[in-house]
């Protein structure tokens, strides 16, 4: 076991250098050369260890581990793109802790035990910072975007994402149905620490409504420009920020907490003597209820209007992104906690407040999701840290619950509801 938690630790040391920023942390947006570097270094490294690697049309990256030959597959995975100046930690850990996983599943079965493989899966552009949305490989995965629409999708630059996954040459044309899916995560809060925990079981998402705004005005001379003459899309795009914030106060309850932040905000023309013509700007709300989210998103439109009428502007609502509260697979949750207890790991239910691939993917097969510690709960920033100890007791209890999976513990092959991936002609 030392041994394995060695070679862990020595190759997510070499992963972080990819893309490595001078805080500490890692650079590596979706499709980015830095990203390509390492979709690489991790082709070469799981091909190491027997997996072969393939990539579908929208550029998920299909690391698979065949241990009985002609049956689904079990996919574990989560995504290697980063934030800018974003944390070593978020998503590439579970990645990595999915590959090693799976072979030490392969190192402990025994005869004919395995019912399913294993497919390890760097979903594609899960941060949403170079192209929108978040959740772009796994959304096309379970049918909630057209590959087409998302592969004309642009970047600030006018790049799309068919031409940059085509310049890191990770795109192709598998599919590959799963029976099921696993994924390990850090918190990226501090429920976990603050309560001492060692792994995290995720029993539902947060509900977030994630909104496009576009505040327009007119452009005028910041000096000559009376008050009462101004159209201030920057006026009207601060009001809503303040907005967003006084709706997270309000609608709070002790049960249930409302979170909102404005995350992106663009001004044009962005210049110290010009009043802003325009603003583009990201609203997002969240909540653990149904009921207070969407009482907290209507108040959150019912104040559009009135930030228009005192900015005298015009606010335009784009595109939408959104995600319902939602539970998980109650049997993987029994599942998992078993696992963990067999470990003598301390464990808790947890919620996430992030969205991640997992999100997604529960709405089409049963899912597992599982937390390991986030330090302070700092995350999206260069000092984003989780312990050596805690990343390796994640890994264990991963090989844990995917061993108990593999072995038809969670879902049966023969109850397998999908399509089953044995057939070769999906592996191209």
């Amino acid at each position: 076991m030392t041994s394995n938690n060695s070679a862990f630790l020595a190759d997510f040391t070499s992963m972080s250098s990819h893309g490595a920023t001078a805080g500490g942390g890692v650079e590596r947006q979706a499709a980015t050369v830095a990203d390509g570097q390492n979709r690489n270094w991790f082709r070469g490294l799981v091909e190491g260890h027997g997996f072969t690697v393939h990539y579908d049309q929208v550029g998920n990256q299909y690391s698979m581990l065949e241990l009985a030959p002609g049956a689904p597959w079990i996919a574990v995975g989560s995504h290697l793109d980063s934030q800018p100046l974003g944390g070593r930690f978020d998503g590439a850990y579970g990645v990595l802790a999915g590959a090693h996983a799976a072979k030490r599943v392969q190192e402990s079965l025994a005869g004919d035990e395995a019912q399913f493989n294993i497919v390890v899966i760097n979903w594609f552009n899960e941060e949403g910072c170079r192209f929108k949305p978040s959740m772009m490989g796994s959304s096309v995965y379970t049918g909630k975007l057209p590959a087409a629409q998302v592969l004309e999708t642009t970047d600030p630059q006018g790049v799309t994402v068919r031409e940059a996954l085509e310049a890191i040459g990770t795109i192709g044309d598998l599919e590959l149905p799963v029976a099921a899916y696993v994924e390990i995560h850090i918190e990226q809060g501090r429920s976990m620490e603050d309560a001492g925990l060692s792994i995290g079981l995720v029993e539902s998402t947060w509900g977030a409504n994630k909104y496009e705004f576009v505040v327009h005005g007119d452009q005028a001379h910041t000096g000559a420009t009376v008050i009462a003459d101004r159209q201030d899309a920057l006026l009207g795009a601060s009001a809503l920020v303040v907005a967003a914030r006084e709706i997270a106060l309000e609608h709070s309850t002790d049960e249930h907490m409302v979170i909102t932040s404005c995350g992106e905000f663009n001004v044009f023309p962005n210049s110290p003597v010009v009043v802003a013509s325009r603003v583009n700007l990201l609203v997002d709300v969240r909540s653990t209820d149904p009921d207070v989210l969407a009482a907290a998103d209507a108040d959150l439109h019912a104040r559009v209007a009135r930030i228009e009428k005192m900015a005298n502007v015009r606010i335009e609502r784009g595109a939408e992104h959104v995600w319902g509260a939602k539970a998980y697979d109650r049997a993987g949750l029994k599942l998992a906690a078993e696992a963990a207890e067999s470990l003598g790991l301390s464990h808790g239910v947890v919620r996430t407040l992030a969205g991640h691939d997992s999100t997604n993917m529960k709405d089409i097969v049963p899912t597992i999701m599982l937390f390991v510690p986030s330090v302070e709960g700092i995350s999206h920033n260069e000092r984003e840290l989780t312990h050596d100890a805690d990343m390796l007791d994640g890994v264990d209890l991963l090989t844990e619950v995917l061993l108990r999976v593999v072995r038809g513990e969670f879902v049966s092959p023969a109850e397998n509801g999908r399509e089953s991936a044995a057939d070769s002609s999906l592996v191209r």
